[in-house]
């Protein structure tokens, strides 16, 4: 697997990278446009004869701009900021009202964190005008003058509500920016996570068919490290088992040439004697033969078809119900069509519809969905089994018949198959006790994607 060449690409860290610079100059590139295409509009800005006719109680037109309000109140306004204006314009105002300058109060931010570059503009423009830079307030500000019974009169721009024309200039250019970002950052996000998808995919179905093929190396420098690993852990996993299985079988087959020697030897040994022990050893021939034949089923990789499990059911169903047996199927049931092994998925409901009948009497089947999920639920009316053998009859050779007679209890590897097989496939066998008597066997296979 390691052997295996690639074309060269851009590691997972350097996608990224490029991803993130390309991200911020995008976002400093349409900054830049925004402030050049949309600069910011100049505050609303008074000029003191139209702060002095409100205090006054006289109304103006304020254009565009947000009117002025006149409100009485028992506290001063609170200064925020003061510079070297403010004396300049309080004593103006006092002079125009005729009033003691101690009796105004101007509350406006126009500190060292406000914008210079406006009261730049706006003196510039006055001066342009004739008129004098200290002649003019700018929004917010908030002017009080001391009334004889100790309240005191406060003008200031009316609040507004809402986005003014800039912040929402503003802000739709940034939903525009979204929408235009917004796909490219989705393909980028679905390029990156294409191969860990896959390999996320290859897991799965390397659980369903161990015999799949290995994935192709391709994809970033980790993604590639990964696909490498993973096939690598397949193809030690498919050796382990392999090794495994033959050397059961290997096993198994040589036992057969001591068996036939003690055949011989037995000849001499009484009758009495010569009865039993013929009989033990064609119990572990029987044993040897069916383990042999497990091992072999379990080593050849089957070819995986697409099958409806319903009529599967019915086939296996009717062939039984030809020697006399009771089985049935729910012809109610849904047609779900899985990827499989006919042979091996055949002797898995065969194994399972038998035991039904042997111990049983009768076998019901049904076939549902459930999620993703082929289930295939087959019920009989026999005794169950214990809580504490659920799990232990699918161990090979465990047999929870207590006779140990070949002829109703078998050699113990039927279930044994029927998990092996239903794992195989991705799935799993599990049993359950109905409450009102009987065994019920669910079988679960994933379902065709």
């Amino acid at each position: 697997m390691r052997g295996l060449r690639r074309r060269p690409t851009a590691s997972l860290f350097v996608r990224l990278l490029v991803f993130a610079a390309a991200t911020v100059l995008a976002a400093q590139a349409i900054s830049v446009f925004m402030l050049f295409k949309l600069p910011p509009p100049l505050p609303d800005f008074y000029r003191l004869t139209e702060v002095e006719y409100a205090l006054k109680g006289l109304k103006q037109s304020a254009g565009e701009r947000q009117p002025l309000l006149l409100l009485r109140q028992d506290k001063p306004p609170s200064p925020i900021l003061d510079t070297r204006f403010m004396p300049i314009i309080r004593a103006r105002i006092a002079r125009d009202l005729q009033v003691p300058v101690a009796d105004i109060v101007i509350a406006a931010d126009y500190g060292p964190l406000a914008d210079r570059r406006v009261f730049r503009t706006l003196r510039s423009k006055f001066a342009q005008q004739g008129g004098d830079e200290e002649s003019f307030l700018i929004a917010p500000f908030e002017i009080g003058v001391r009334q004889a019974d100790g309240s005191w009169l406060v003008v200031q721009p009316q609040r507004a509500f809402g986005l003014n024309p800039y912040e929402q200039g503003v802000l739709l250019w940034f939903a525009l920016s979204t929408l235009v970002v917004a796909p490219l950052a989705y393909l980028f996000a679905w390029w990156l996570a294409a191969p860990i998808r896959l390999l996320a995919c290859a897991a799965e179905r390397l659980g369903r068919d161990p015999q799949a093929p290995p994935l192709d190396v391709k994809g970033s420098e980790e993604v590639a490290m990964a696909v490498t690993a993973f096939n690598d852990m397949q193809a030690r996993l498919r050796r382990y088992v392999e090794e495994r299985t033959a050397m059961v079988g290997a096993v198994a087959h040589d036992l057969r040439t001591p068996l036939t020697r003690l055949r011989f030897r037995i000849e001499a040994a009484p009758d009495e004697q010569r009865a039993k022990m013929v009989t033990d050893i064609e119990q572990m021939e029987e044993m040897i033969a069916a383990t042999m034949a497990f091992v072999r089923d379990a080593s050849r990789p089957g070819t995986r078809t697409r099958l409806e499990l319903s009529s599967l059911l019915e086939s296996l169903c009717d062939e039984m119900a030809e020697t006399g047996v009771d089985t049935d199927v729910d012809q109610r049931g849904e047609k779900l069509v899985i990827n499989g092994d006919p042979l091996a998925l055949r002797r898995l409901f065969t194994n399972v519809l038998e035991n039904a009948v042997k111990f049983g009497e009768r076998a019901r089947a049904r076939v549902f969905r459930e999620h993703d999920y082929a289930v295939v639920e087959i019920a009989d009316n026999g005794p169950g089994i214990s809580p504490a053998e659920i799990e232990r009859v699918f161990e090979p050779f465990y047999r929870g018949e207590p006779s140990r007679s070949r002829k109703t209890g078998g050699i113990g590897l039927g279930l044994a198959v029927v998990r092996s097989v239903a794992r195989g496939h991705g799935g799993d066998v599990l049993l359950v006790n109905r409450p009102g008597g009987g065994l019920t066997v669910r079988v679960l296979l994933p379902l065709q994607s």
